[in-house]
């Protein structure tokens, strides 16, 4: 594998941005702060980050971890709440 490589979908940056490749993501942690890129969530993204690029590891990993590691200590979004009621079946017997 290379850090060519593409992820399936893109990561969306908070500020609007896309990250698509092994590369981009790797160049995106580096430039962090030293305060920001010595956290353990970043870390650990860039663990799997070089794993899936040097040696053959998973890519759905690395794109998991870096994933987390931009949305670390953000609360997660509501799910919109129904329309309407869910059936309920009942078996016939």
């Amino acid at each position: 594998m290379t850090w060519s490589r593409a992820f399936d979908t893109p990561i969306v940056l908070p500020d609007c941005g896309e990250l698509t490749t092994l590369r981009q993501v790797g160049e995106y942690v580096a430039a962090l702060p030293r305060r920001e890129h010595d956290k353990p969530h970043w870390q650990t993204a860039m663990q799997y980050l070089i794993d899936a690029a040097e040696r053959g590891g998973i890519v759905m990993l690395a794109d998991i971890a870096m994933r987390r590691a931009l949305y670390h200590g953000r609360a997660k979004p509501e799910a919109p709440p129904r329309k309407k009621r869910a059936k309920s079946y009942r078996l016939i017997r």
